[in-house]
């Protein structure tokens, strides 16, 4: 049923939290490709009081988020494959949710896990959710996983 397992990660043990159901799928449906993303995000720096950064500068810290993204994804696509699995990551570019939805079309991905914070109300408000743009922006299944801790709100 699924061939083709796309798991966002941010590098939160939150964002960890997917990785036994991952596994859980990826074994029990016989999956042939399970795909760790990792997004990052453009750089917004604030030039208030004077402070600026030269493009130089944001080209250097860019390639060092890239640098540490790479690493961790290269970790944890490590203790997957211990555990069997198919496992090769991506690095993408953008806002979070439009890059994951993109990459999931583009690609023909069946099945996207992802874990959201289960916030609610005015936390929901101000922070946004994630979860619930990538939820909303795909045409293929998804596996919400609510972080360990959670509780249930309006």
């Amino acid at each position: 049923m699924y061939q083709k397992i796309v798991a966002p990660l941010d590098g939160s043990e939150l964002a960890e939290c997917v990785l036994p159901h991952v596994e859980a799928v990826g074994k029990g449906c016989e999956v042939r490709d399970v795909i760790l993303i990792r997004v990052i995000e453009p750089l917004e720096i604030p030039t208030r009081g004077g402070l600026a950064f030269s493009k130089d500068d944001r080209h250097q810290m860019q390639a060092e988020q890239r640098s540490e993204a790479e690493k961790y994804l290269k970790q944890v696509a490590a203790r997957l494959k211990e555990k069997g699995l198919i496992v090769r990551s991506e690095i993408l570019e953008g806002k979070a949710p439009e890059a994951i939805a993109e990459y999931t079309k583009k690609n023909e991905v069946d099945l996207i896990v992802l874990a959201t914070h289960g916030r609610s109300g005015l936390s929901r408000w101000y922070w946004g959710s994630v979860a619930d743009r990538i939820l909303r922006s795909v045409c293929v299944p998804v596996l919400m996983v609510r972080a360990p801790g959670c509780f249930p709100g309006i």
